[in-house]
């Protein structure tokens, strides 16, 4: 009789264990989602909401200013007259060119992270020196970039005069030099930058990798290439990635560099977007190139994901 008494009197209490630590759960994990709320409620209102709007948008005729009463369905209209867009697809090559910045900037901000963590005294201020640009306003930035390549007062076309060029390029008035030109802009502002998350993968390195190659006679260009490189594959590839999206994303270079002239030579989708939304008010049109845009920069991150395999050692 007794052994049944405390039994049951083991079971009761068991189960109020059960029943606090239940309720305990439940009030940590609603905690835990009242922290994470604010952050999902901004992605879901900044980002899939937008991304679903202009899903349904892109098959329609509406200007926003007009209000939801003129939406008009279009079906695949949008699309079919986006492949027929001379500006358009000007603007999807210029993207495609811009990527070539990722690969120049990658090779030389690794160049300066191996000089300065391993050769350069005073690493700190050379750190600060390239980094600067990075944290600069990039309207001042771009501005400086206009008065320096002005096609006829700039200073670098009257040392060109002075040294005897009798015609120097036009720089940013010419539609050939244009798109160059805010190529070196894009690699000078995002050196610094991926130089410091280089220097950083250097760090994790061990250097007893590096004691044993000098052990076994090999070359500091051997080690760079048999040691560095592969051992910094995985802060290349999120440099790759993080770059051609943001090669993708480039506005504001654009709009005060340029405006996207001359005659269009260095407009890019996304200012194409711009003035097509926010200057013709077409914004069934400016959200199928949206959509197009998405499932490109979609496209290209996979085919980077797939080839990491390959290449990228954890």
């Amino acid at each position: 009789m007794a052994n049944n008494t405390h039994a049951h009197s083991s079971t009761l209490s068991a189960k109020k264990v059960k029943r606090k630590s239940s309720t305990q759960q439940i009030r940590e994990d609603l905690t835990g989602y009242a922290f994470v709320a604010p952050m999902v409620l901004g992605l879901f209102v900044f980002t899939l909401f937008p991304i679903i709007a202009s899903f349904f948008l892109s098959f329609t005729d509406w200007n926003f200013v007009a209000g939801f009463s003129k939406v008009k369905f279009l079906g695949l209209d949008n699309f079919i007259k986006l492949f027929k867009d001379t500006v358009f697809l000007s603007s999807l090559k210029n993207n495609m060119i811009l990527m070539i910045v990722v690969p120049l900037t990658l090779i030389f901000s690794l160049i300066l992270a191996v000089v300065i963590d391993k050769k350069i005294y005073l690493k700190d201020f050379f750190k600060v020196v390239y980094f600067i640009p990075y944290i600069s306003s990039v309207v001042a930035v771009a501005i400086v970039f206009q008065v320096l390549f002005h096609p006829t007062y700039g200073p670098i076309n009257q040392i060109l005069m002075d040294l005897g060029f009798a015609n120097p390029p036009k720089w940013l008035a010419d539609p050939d030099v244009a798109l160059y030109c805010v190529m070196g802009l894009m690699i000078w502002i995002s050196i610094g930058y991926n130089m410091i998350i280089f220097m950083a993968g250097l760090q994790s390195i061990p250097k007893d990798l590096y004691e044993a190659a000098d052990i076994d006679g090999a070359s500091k260009f051997k080690q760079f290439m048999s040691i560095t490189v592969p051992l910094l594959s995985p802060t290349t590839f999120f440099l790759l990635v993080t770059g051609i999206i943001g090669t993708f994303k480039a506005f504001d270079v654009i709009s005060v560099l340029t405006g996207g002239g001359p005659a269009n030579s260095t407009s890019v989708v996304v200012y194409r977007l711009y003035e097509t939304a926010f200057v013709n008010l077409q914004s069934g049109y400016a959200s199928a190139m949206a959509i197009v845009l998405l499932v490109l920069v979609l496209l290209i991150t996979l085919l980077q994901w797939v080839g990491q395999r390959k290449w990228v050692n954890y």
